[in-house]
């Protein structure tokens, strides 16, 4: 991995997608329906229409009916065989199956809908402008999705722990953290619970 703060190399994605639905009565977050596919598909299709080419998918509930059910051509799928310990153990996984070259990570939470191409490209574009940490921001608080530049890596993985994610490393750093305004472009909210299931559905 790339330890510098060269920006040249390609910003590539990780899809964070192995959450059980545990409040979804145990329905894989990867495979619940959004807008006529599996949400793995739809967040797939997202950060590559905001710019990311190398994309790669963390599963770990059901991972196999995700590997055979779900269309994710070109996409690196990797398993996180402690994906019921938390988020930080899939973003560890993901960190590591990164290719050498990438400059940065931008990181997708499988159960966000509401994230647009829109908003992954306005991180890339503040990654470019010089940001090694970035966050989608709403009216002004931080939110999804997240960039880590290279130089970030191993303490990104290094901090995340059950939930936390990347937010140990950035609340570590919290000058260094350049906050995206994407209120206008995205919605923050996830995908947690029948309720959220239904309003978005019915959005």
């Amino acid at each position: 991995m790339q330890t510098t703060e060269d920006r040249t190399g390609p910003v590539a994605a990780l899809v964070l997608a192995a959450g059980g639905g545990r409040r979804l009565g145990g329905r894989p977050k990867a495979l619940i329906r959004y807008a006529g596919r599996p949400l793995v598909e739809h967040a797939v299709a997202v950060v590559r229409a905001g710019g990311c080419a190398d994309v790669t998918v963390v599963l770990g509930a059901a991972g196999e009916r995700v590997r055979s059910t779900a269309h994710l051509p070109g996409c690196r799928l990797v398993a996180n065989p402690d994906w019921a310990g938390g988020m930080g153990s899939s973003l560890r996984v993901g960190l590591a199956a990164l290719a050498p070259e990438v400059s940065a990570v931008l990181v997708m939470l499988v159960d966000t809908p509401g994230v647009t191409a829109a908003a992954v490209a306005r991180l890339l574009a503040a990654h470019r402008a010089g940001a090694e940490l970035a966050a989608a921001a709403y009216a002004g608080r931080r939110g999804h999705p997240v960039l880590i530049g290279a130089r970030y890596f191993a303490q990104a993985a290094a901090g995340a722990c059950g939930d936390a994610g990347a937010r140990t490393l950035l609340a570590a750093h919290p000058d260094a953290v350049t906050l995206v305004e994407c209120a206008d472009v995205a919605a923050p909210d996830d995908l947690d619970t029948p309720a959220d299931l239904a309003r978005w559905s019915a959005g």
